[in-house]
């Protein structure tokens, strides 16, 4: 199986893709949360669930180191234990169809004339600063 992505895990992790979204997060959370059943019933804890990996991914949604941590333990626990693998395969290729990325259609109307500072944008990182230019010359 392909390793699940960073990009895939942070933007699910942030609340992308509105309730479909919701519903991937929750069931990979109840995915690791699920016993680790190795093959060869191994009782070292030499491996990671994922359990740590996935809180610690909850605490900073945008932080794509904790993600690939999560991706990697996800990773090694599904090369470890088949039934998990089966599993996260299943919910791989579900997530995997999640909208992302959200179109909206805004219409924005203004109307006034009394010079106002007015800006229309989607989203802004960074600051937004205002310059005022002399008026044309005639």
């Amino acid at each position: 199986m392909d390793p699940v992505s960073v990009g895939l895990l942070v933007a699910l992790a942030g609340g992308a893709g509105g309730e479909m979204g919701k519903s991937a997060w929750s069931g990979l959370s109840a995915l690791v949360r699920k016993p680790f059943r190795r093959g060869d019933n191994s009782a070292d804890d030499q491996f990671s669930s994922g359990e740590g990996e996935l809180a610690l991914l909850n605490q900073a949604p945008d932080d794509t180191a904790r993600a690939q941590a999560l991706s990697t333990a996800l990773a090694v626990r599904a090369a470890l234990d088949s039934e998990f693998r089966a599993e996260l395969d299943t919910w791989h290729t579900e997530a995997q169809q999640v909208p992302l990325i959200q179109i909206r259609d805004v219409h924005n109307t203004v109307s006034g004339g009394n010079n106002d500072f007015v800006i229309q944008a989607g989203n802004i990182q960074g600051n937004v600063s205002k310059t005022t230019l002399p008026p044309p010359a005639n």
